[in-house]
């Protein structure tokens, strides 16, 4: 008998790894847009995984997109469906739903996937947000910070991985910030078609930042943890590291917990992994934003590691709606962090010191993803760091210090900016 297959909507390497670990060979169907598998060459990359069945290209980011894959494919039978990315999200759930598997639900997803109509959402339930407002131009910008002083933050409403945020902290920034922002391209993870880009300006919230991990049943939580998070500092709100389970008061964490079980309750989530950030002013939560599918930047990794548990079997295990073999721990017995590597603008020189970082107490990676000869961008937004260290210690404070003093190892040597040809 041919093993039911899970469909994983959205290509990402290490998803495919993980679930070499636990599915049979050639029980994976993997969909993604036509663009983005030419661009991104991922047919060999499909070819190589032996638990990938097939690979099918899908404009799944379109409208109707999930029924009319449904439609064309309904021999395929399923056990599971979930999203890998953030595009993903809506049409993995609208495709569970018609095949009758446990998903996070269509409508709870489309809200999670428009930051403006979230904010109208959670905002009615009571969840603290950020004054907020749609915009389509500089002049209605100006005209919110007029009337809210103080940093503003432009971003899209409906892009990821803080692609195109950027902190304002005067309005003489306005102009060159719209220019910019409005300009973002992803490159090789998007189609070519594009996509609609709405705005949103907001009052810039001051203080900690912190993203809640929750693994939902029809509504019940099973597991749940918190992350610290630490951003470069400028106007890009982009992320430096991470650490699990945050160093915080236990108040904090059952807050954080509370506050983004009841967001979930006001989408009407169902089943699925849950990834929602917050920013912690006078001691208040405050709502950034929230996805239903896995936290990228390492942090299912570090999660991982500080509870001993596998958080991807444990997703997968109520996609296909079975129950957990045991209880997921609610402490963790140790502590993981990832710090990110960023370098200035340039053509890479040389690269040293990786070996050393991974020799060092704690660390269990370490590793950078240029070679000379290739060129490091301006910081703009998480695509553009070009390394990594993940190290484990018994608590937090010491993961932390770890990860610091790997990458305090690794040097690379760019030729600056202003030096290259025009």
């Amino acid at each position: 008998m041919t093993e039911r297959p899970v469909i994983m909507v959205g290509f990402v390497p290490v998803a495919v790894t993980s679930l070499a670990q636990f599915q049979p060979d050639g029980s994976v169907i993997v969909v993604d847009e036509p663009d983005v598998i030419r661009k991104r060459e991922l047919r060999p990359k499909a070819d190589e995984a032996s638990v990938v069945r097939d690979l099918i290209a899908w404009e799944y980011q379109l409208d109707g997109a999930a029924d009319a894959f449904y439609n064309a494919h309904r021999d395929l039978d399923p056990v599971a469906v979930a999203p890998l990315q953030e595009y993903a999200t809506p049409f993995a759930a609208r495709l569970a739903e018609r095949y009758g598997l446990p998903t996070g639900g269509h409508g709870a997803l489309r809200i999670l996937r428009d930051k403006a109509v979230l904010r109208k959402v959670s905002g009615a339930a009571g969840i603290l947000n950020p004054e907020s407002v749609e915009v389509t131009g500089p002049d209605e910008v100006r005209a919110f910070m007029a009337r809210h002083p103080g940093p503003a933050v432009l971003k899209p409403a409906n892009r990821q991985a803080a692609l195109g945020t950027r902190i304002l902290a005067s309005a003489d920034e306005i102009d060159e910030a719209w220019a910019e922002t409005t300009a973002m391209d992803e490159g090789v993870m998007v189609p070519d078609r594009g996509f609609e880009l709405r705005m949103l300006v907001e009052r810039c919230v001051q203080g900690r930042e912190y993203s809640v991990e929750l693994l939902v049943e029809r509504g019940r939580v099973l597991f749940g943890n918190v992350t610290g998070k630490d951003l470069y500092p400028g106007g890009r709100p982009v992320e430096l590291g991470h650490l699990v389970p945050a160093d915080i008061p236990g108040e904090l964490d059952t807050l954080l917990r509370t506050e983004t079980e009841r967001l979930l309750t006001a989408v009407g989530f169902g089943t699925g992994v849950a990834h929602c950030e917050w920013i912690v002013e006078n001691g208040r939560p405050y709502l950034v934003e929230c996805a239903g599918r896995f936290p990228g930047d390492g942090i299912v990794d570090l999660i991982d590691r500080a509870y001993r548990i596998d958080l991807v079997r444990a997703f997968w295990t109520l996609m296909k709606g079975e129950p957990l073999p045991t209880p997921l721990p609610e402490k963790a017995p140790g502590a993981a962090a990832i710090r990110f590597l960023h370098t200035g603008a340039g053509v890479v020189e040389s690269v040293s010191g990786v070996e050393e970082a991974r020799a060092l107490p704690g660390v269990q990676l370490c590793s950078v993803t240029v070679e000379p000869g290739a060129e490091v961008r301006e910081l703009r937004s998480s695509w553009d760091r070009i390394g990594s260290a993940v190290t484990e210690a018994a608590t937090g404070a010491e993961a932390l210090a770890a990860a610091v003093r790997a990458l305090d190892r690794v040097e690379v040597k760019v030729r600056p900016a202003q030096d290259l040809p025009a």
